[in-house]
């Protein structure tokens, strides 16, 4: 099974299954058996343990900070370097999350932060502590 994980983010494949169709044909005496086996299409399944308004609200600094326009499309799964963030912008995005969400955030895991989901887990865990 391929899977990718990233704090409580899972993206898993599930192995390609086969079906198996036996078939049985007799002629007289003799029987024969027939096989036929076709894979079924792999299905991904992604889980964020962020809450969706906390991923929403991350969506919309991370538009901000990066002057998007109104029809780019930010999800969780967004990685800031595929919206052409470079390492000035990301820290320019935790420092407008810090401020949206009233939080402070530790250099080091301000630094991992690589996609929106990430950035709203954190976000959340910091929250967590805080309350």
């Amino acid at each position: 099974m391929a899977s990718m994980a990233a704090a409580s983010t899972s993206l898993q494949a599930r192995p390609r299954q086969m079906v198996t169709a036996v078939k049985c044909f007799s002629q007289g005496s003799r029987s024969n058996l027939s096989f036929t086996l076709r894979p079924l299409p792999t299905r991904l399944s992604v889980s964020c343990a962020a809450k969706p308004e906390t991923v929403d609200k991350v969506c919309e600094v991370v538009k901000k900070q990066l002057s998007l326009k109104e029809g780019d499309q930010v999800t969780a799964a967004t990685k800031f370097a595929e919206l052409g963030a470079d390492s000035l912008d990301t820290v320019e995005i935790v420092m407008g999350l810090e401020e949206a969400f009233d939080i402070e955030m530790e250099e080091d895991k301000a630094q991992a932060i690589e996609t929106v989901e990430e950035a709203a887990e954190l976000i959340e865990e910091i929250l967590k502590a805080k309350a």
